[in-house]
């Protein structure tokens, strides 16, 4: 062995302390592969495919994607982040703090538009599959690392994100990974260092922070029990596992109670209200189970409970379930995405370690698991969006998408809009000023983009329009399927 591969394979002072069975992702490093990479490659290719026909054939699902636009289109211009949406000049960081979404304005500055959202949202997905299949092969080998790389890749919690267009976990999914692949690698300055931007994210995730400390005190704690009689403290693990405790515990009181209220026209953290106690809805224990097993018995198996990493998944989990909000207890859009990284890696550790147990059946069932997770992401894939991508029609763009296009496009750029279409403010918010129906708060709009549901009249939809905006008149400019646009004519 000549220097260079010796310096490569020697443990450097993170890993020294970890069991001799636990090594297998140092030895990695001697032969690394490209299949983290490519399959990365490949995943970016089916998420960016699916975002993008799905916003080409106006299928959005919630006005978020409007919202992000809207932020991001002002951080581009060095300005603050407002979002008209909710609410004329409302700052987006007084309603979530996420500052990092400004990461995505200089590609929104040279290519405006909802789909360079989509596309970075993509390509953060794809990116946090690289440390879970790496960290797999290395601890398991190269079949069984394609294997929960597959599982991860197609699990029904990042297509379902996916599918609900732009959201600011994105951001949150290669941080989580990298960070718990260094944790559960013994490299614990490193998964420092990846997880403290997840306090830039959201609000909550500092007390994620807080929980991959404890997850870092809890394997540094396993080492030790597991390795030799009388075997040292790991003091880079107690002080990283302590900063991150307190770093993230303190972050997400700052962010709640200081820098989002200051940012809120109100002066509080508008959310709260999703957390009253006194609301007589809870949620059901049935739907907790069945969300709880969704999480962890198809994509793990129930054996990723078996490994500390799985402490991480708890915050996320309490402030859904302790919610009356029942959009947050079940397992659409994209609430379960940042599970994903954290059952999966912890699944690879639990997996690694199994060996070590004294049941033979448990022995067997790990060997045996990788190719049952990933067996089980396709197999469910056939009723997840991913699948759509085997249809042709995903791919066409009905007429009447194109004739509501041309309606939409008949309002001029930098117009005030005042909107209830869903679909239609995903086409306007990258060149006019958009806001919700009904929130325009004194703001006469010039155009009124609205939702025909129900079969009703033009007439009572001019009628209503002209209520809501007393001393102004509208008349009809177009109507497309659903799609009603007005324009204020005095």
């Amino acid at each position: 062995m000549d220097s260079a591969a010796a310096a490569v394979s020697a443990p450097g002072p993170e890993t020294a302390a970890a069991p001799a069975g636990d090594r297998a992702w140092t030895s990695s490093l001697r032969a690394p592969r490209l299949d983290p990479y490519w399959m990365a490659g490949v995943l970016f290719l089916l998420y960016a495919t699916l975002s993008v026909t799905r916003h080409r054939r106006m299928l959005t699902l919630s006005w978020d994607l409007g919202i992000f636009e809207q932020a991001i289109r002002t951080y581009a211009h060095l300005q603050a982040p407002v979002a008209d949406l909710k609410g004329p000049g409302a700052n987006i960081l007084g309603d979530h703090f996420s500052p990092i979404t400004a990461l995505v304005a200089p590609f929104y500055r040279l290519f405006p538009g909802p789909v360079t959202l989509l596309l970075v949202q993509a390509a953060l997905f794809a990116v946090s599959a690289v440390p879970v299949v790496r960290l797999a092969a290395g601890k398991l080998g190269r079949a069984r690392g394609l294997a929960i790389g597959i599982a991860y890749g197609f699990s029904w919690g990042i297509q379902r994100a996916v599918d609900f267009d732009f959201h600011e976990i994105a951001f949150a999914m290669p941080l989580l990974a990298f960070s718990l692949e260094a944790a559960v690698g013994r490299r614990w300055r490193t998964a420092l260092w990846w997880a403290l931007p997840l306090v830039l994210v959201k609000e909550d995730l500092g007390v994620t922070v807080a929980a991959i400390g404890a997850a870092i005190l809890l394997l540094e704690r396993r080492d030790r029990r597991h390795g030799p009689d009388g075997a040292r403290r790991d003091t880079t693990a107690t002080t990283v596992g302590g900063i991150l405790v307190v770093f993230g515990l303190a972050a997400s009181a700052l962010a709640l109670g200081v820098a989002i209220p200051s940012f809120n026209n109100t002066g509080t953290y508008g959310y709260w209200n999703k957390i009253d106690s006194g609301s007589a809805a809870t949620i059901p224990p049935l739907t907790a189970v069945r969300t709880l097993l969704w999480i962890l018995l198809p994509t793990t198996g129930l054996l990723a409970l078996r490994s500390p990493v799985a402490v991480v998944a708890l915050p996320t989990l309490a402030w859904r379930f302790v919610s009356h909000d029942d959009h947050y207890w079940g397992t659409d859009w994209h609430y379960n995405a940042v599970l994903m990284p954290v059952v999966l890696i912890a699944l690879t550790d639990a997996l690694a370690t199994a060996h070590r147990s004294p049941r033979a059946w448990l022995r067997r069932y790990a060997r045996q698991l990788p190719a049952a997770v990933a067996g089980a992401a396709l197999a469910f894939s056939v009723s997840l969006p991913l699948y759509s991508l085997t249809e042709p029609a995903t791919y066409e763009i009905p007429a009447s998408v194109k004739a509501t296009e041309r309606l939409l496009a008949r309002i001029p750029d930098d117009a005030t809009v005042e909107a209830s279409d869903v679909a239609a403010i995903s086409r306007l918010t990258s060149r006019c000023r958009v806001f919700w129906w009904g929130d325009t708060r004194g703001i006469t709009p010039a155009y009124i983009a609205e939702r025909a549901d129900g079969g009703r009249p033009v007439k009572d939809l001019v009628a209503e329009a002209d209520r809501m905006h007393p001393g102004a008149r509208y008349d009809l400019v177009g109507m497309e399927g659903s799609t009603v646009v007005l324009k204020r004519v005095a």
